[in-house]
């Protein structure tokens, strides 16, 4: 009995042995270290770049890429920008930022600098946001005819040419329904018992982006009010289609000045970009009804922020806009160095207010 209970654990002890050696083999002397891949190679030499990669499309020794947004002047799309540096940084890439110098969106300008970006062969890879549905399809078709890869930043297009074939990194509009059910709830809590919550927004612009996000912002606030029982006491009101009460870009201020006082009764107001945030934010500070009127908007620029420190806001949904320079950018350089297909990034919501906000955006993240 003795002896076999010896023979089993000789066997016990050799095969840890043996198992130990082989660990040892793969994963280096150091214990858990790995060395080399259980395919044989190194990873030393699998990390590195391909001989080919600098010499893409252009063939000039060097990755070149552009990125184009609808609006450069406001401040949003700094981290962005910010963003795709270092992604470009990290991986020795060429970087071109552009973008329509206007602080409101200025598609027709986009669309314009991503035409003469066309023309220029020393491009290797492309990166525009596409706010307004089905204006890009001929420039993304020439780019990709000419074998330049393209990506979408911050804005959806979900009829985009060849959709499936390029990535895209951004906030889902439907996380505007968080700004929303911010809205009800601060309402709720305000003590009101009646009176407007209104959803202003340069609606004649045509960015599909935020008409989708002042609908899942409406809808949210409904259901919030609706689930508290309240929703008969106020008038929720985010015009004909559900996609904002418009107000002039060129006068956008003003425009909601005249839109609260009309109502005589708004207890609640949201916007749905950075450039209308901005605006409700003024107006309200304009009226002096920071305390009357429980004000949030979408995105978290420099003067988002300092409406919120202000009290002009209640808060903002920020999207991590640094998260939409640099993930295109490493994105297209691993479509083109690792033939990885395109792959998707949400960058989600977070909704800061005067509670959160110096915890935000010290790294240009936001």
């Amino acid at each position: 009995m003795k002896s076999e209970v010896r023979s089993k654990l000789r066997t016990i002890f050799l095969g840890g042995a043996l198992v130990a050696a082989t660990a040892m083999v793969v994963h280096g002397e150091t214990g858990g270290l790995l060395m080399k891949a259980v395919g044989g190679f190194s990873f030393d030499q699998a990390a590195k770049e391909a001989p080919e990669t600098k010499n893409f499309h252009s063939k000039d020794g060097k990755l070149t890429f552009a990125i184009v947004t609808h609006t450069a002047g406001n401040g949003f799309f700094d981290p962005t920008y910010a963003g795709a540096k270092v992604a470009a940084d990290a991986f020795g890439i060429n970087l071109l930022m552009l973008g329509s110098e206007a602080p409101v969106d200025d598609i027709p300008r986009e669309i314009d600098i991503l035409n003469q970006i066309i023309q220029d062969p020393t491009i290797d890879g492309v990166i525009m946001t596409t706010p307004q549905s089905g204006a890009y399809n001929d420039i993304v078709k020439t780019l990709r005819q000419r074998g330049v890869p393209v990506a979408t930043t911050n804005s959806y297009d979900a009829n985009l040419y060849e959709r499936n074939a390029i990535s895209h990194t951004g906030q889902d509009a439907s996380a505007a329904a968080i700004g929303g059910e911010a809205v009800a709830q601060c309402v709720l809590k305000s003590g009101a018992k009646s009176g407007s919550i209104v959803f202003p927004s340069t609606t004649t612009l045509g960015n599909v982006e935020v008409n989708n996000r002042v609908k899942a912002a409406f809808e949210a606030t409904v259901k919030t009010l609706n689930a508290a029982g309240r929703l008969a006491d106020f008038k929720v009101d985010a015009g004909p289609s559900n996609i904002g009460v418009d107000v002039d870009s060129n006068n956008v201020v003003n425009s909601i000045v005249t839109l609260i006082e009309s109502r005589g009764d708004v207890v609640g107001a949201f916007a749905a970009n950075a450039f209308v945030t901005t605006g409700l934010g003024n107006a309200v500070g304009q009226l002096k009804a920071g305390a009357k009127v429980c004000a949030f908007g979408f995105d978290l620029g420099p003067s988002q922020r300092e409406q919120i420190k202000q009290g002009n806001l209640r808060g903002s949904l920020g999207q991590q806009p640094f998260l939409q320079g640099f993930y295109p950018v490493m994105q297209l350089y691993l479509q083109i160095d690792r033939g990885i297909s395109a792959a998707n990034l949400d960058t989600r919501a977070q909704l800061v207010t005067k509670d959160n906000l110096e915890a935000v955006g010290k790294r240009y993240e936001n």
